[in-house]
């Protein structure tokens, strides 16, 4: 009968019936796993964190006030707020164009342009500053020829925005890339087929769909470039109040033991690196959302 059960062999064990509540667990359970999860954040991140907030507390409202409020601290923040702003538009455009021929196109030596993109991030960032330093400054294999025109991007704010670019490249590229390799070509096949031109076909069908992928990845490689140190300094020039990124304000007043004055321009840089950290959840999930909707 097609019904019965097979008996076991004689001289073997039966197998044990499934089990009805998903079988064994291969980590431990939620509480174990949740305690050590959050003994670990508190050990690596919230501990030192916290460290760094109240060492603040050390110092008074007024001389908090003024190590976080002087002409060259503020000039700091304008050139790494803003240059940080500069570079994440600029790797939106070029990022977006990047993924787009990686995913779109196929030609010899994709597979190697596809590794390049990820140099930036396993390169040593004192490297990267060294390397656009020998390009980029006045007697580099680059530099050599721009500078006689008039054109300086070495020891300046440009060859921060350029560091800048570099390092926050592949943030853009790497959150575009897969939602591009999961976007419908019927859509945009069938927008064109009614009539659509190209601008319209990318306007109307392919932006709206990349919008939240982009606006991650703009975030991302914004809050990269804030903090970034290694790949500035040798190419910035770190002149006061022309060309000193804030990490290096930090830098300069630990080195003369100004350990609160350091702390709480420190503090500042992780409230607003802290913000950043939200709007990316934020785009994250609404990115999730507009992909679980489709």
């Amino acid at each position: 009968m097609s019904g019965a059960i097979a008996a076991p062999l004689p001289g073997t064990a039966a197998a044990p019936p499934p089990s009805r509540g998903g079988g064994r667990k291969v980590l431990p359970g939620f509480n174990l796993t949740l305690g050590y999860t959050l003994f670990y954040l508190c050990l690596i991140v919230l501990i030192p964190l916290s460290a760094l907030v109240l060492k603040t507390f050390t110092l008074s409202w007024d001389q908090f006030w003024t190590a976080i409020s002087s002409p060259r601290v503020l000039a700091s923040y304008r050139l790494t707020f803003g240059a940080s702003f500069l570079a994440a538009l600029v790797n939106v455009v070029f990022g977006l164009l990047v993924a787009w021929v990686l995913v779109r196109y196929s030609f010899p030596g994709k597979r190697i342009v596809d590794a390049l993109v990820d140099l930036p991030f396993a390169l040593p960032t004192a490297v990267a500053g060294i390397s656009l330093t020998a390009l980029l400054a006045g007697n580099g294999w680059i530099g050599q020829y721009l500078e006689p025109m008039g054109i300086k991007l070495a020891f300046n704010p440009n060859g921060v925005v350029i560091a800048l670019i570099f390092i926050g490249m592949p943030f853009v590229v790497r959150t575009v890339q897969p939602v591009l390799e999961e976007s419908e070509k019927e859509l945009e096949e069938a927008a064109m087929c009614l009539g659509a031109t190209r601008l319209q076909t990318f306007t109307k069908v392919i932006f709206p769909s990349i919008a939240p992928a982009l606006l991650t990845g703009f975030a991302m490689a914004f809050a990269r470039a804030i903090g970034e140190y290694g790949s500035v300094i040798f190419i910035a020039g770190n002149m006061p109040m022309v060309s000193e990124i804030t990490p290096l304000i930090i830098i300069g007043k630990l080195e003369q033991y100004d350990y609160g004055g350091a702390t709480a321009v420190a503090v500042v840089m992780l409230f607003f690196s802290f913000l950043l950290l939200l709007v990316i959840n934020g785009l994250q999930a609404w990115q999730r959302r507009r992909a679980g909707g489709h």
